[in-house]
């Protein structure tokens, strides 16, 4: 399961557009909005430091949050963010409306582990990391925090294909029509270490 869930209070935005926005965000206040689910979009302004907390922690676009607006609670799933180009603060947030029978789209990160274990990595390969996420489809409710990808016994030359991972029950990837690569193990500039090779051959 991704991150856990995480509550937010908002207030409802009267007024729209550029002015509006500058105001709210020298009053410490983000510009978002909520929609989806056959509803119509609300408007609202969350606290910038709640929100850029909740960003730099991590899993900000695969974890489910509860927004309060005016005594209303709306489940959601952040779509999409604005960050400044020059300050780097956050400049406006998309909410989507999820339910339990919300299906949805979402980037889930890839973590590799055991590298110790690969003879190639051993030899002195370069894992080369073709897909850094991978996009699937899933409830809104039991969406993965990432992907182990087991480099245990990998050698040079091999690679790790999207059929190499068991997907939990009601993922699928987006990309359904080949078995795309997520990463290989490259020779170095400089040449492989094959005592290391063969030791790791010898064990296998």
């Amino acid at each position: 399961m991704s991150h856990e869930s995480y509550e937010l209070k908002a207030e409802a935005r009267e007024r729209v557009g550029k002015g509006s926005a500058r105001e709210l965000r020298r009053n410490g206040l983000i510009p978002a909005v909520i929609y989806g689910d056959k509803q119509a979009p609300i408007s609202i302004a969350l606290s910038t430091n709640e929100v850029t907390k909740r960003i730099h922690a991590g899993g900000f676009m695969t974890t489910i949050a509860t927004i309060e607006v005016d005594g209303k609670t709306y489940k959601v799933l952040p779509k999409d963010y604005q960050l400044d180009p020059v300050r780097d603060f956050t400049m406006h947030v998309d909410f989507l409306r999820v339910s339990g029978n919300t299906q949805v789209t979402v980037e889930i990160p890839v973590h590799f582990i055991n590298e110790e274990k690969s003879q190639g990595l051993k030899a002195g390969g370069v894992l080369n990391i073709v897909r850094h996420e991978i996009e699937v489809q899933c409830p809104a409710d039991a969406i993965p925090e990432f992907f182990n990808v087991d480099l245990s016994g990998k050698k040079i030359g091999d690679s790790i294909h999207i059929s190499d991972l068991t997907l939990p029950k009601g993922v699928a990837t987006v990309i359904a029509d080949r078995d795309f690569t997520i990463a290989t193990i490259i020779a170095p500039a400089g040449g492989v270490d094959e005592t290391v090779e063969e030791e790791g051959e010898a064990e296998a």
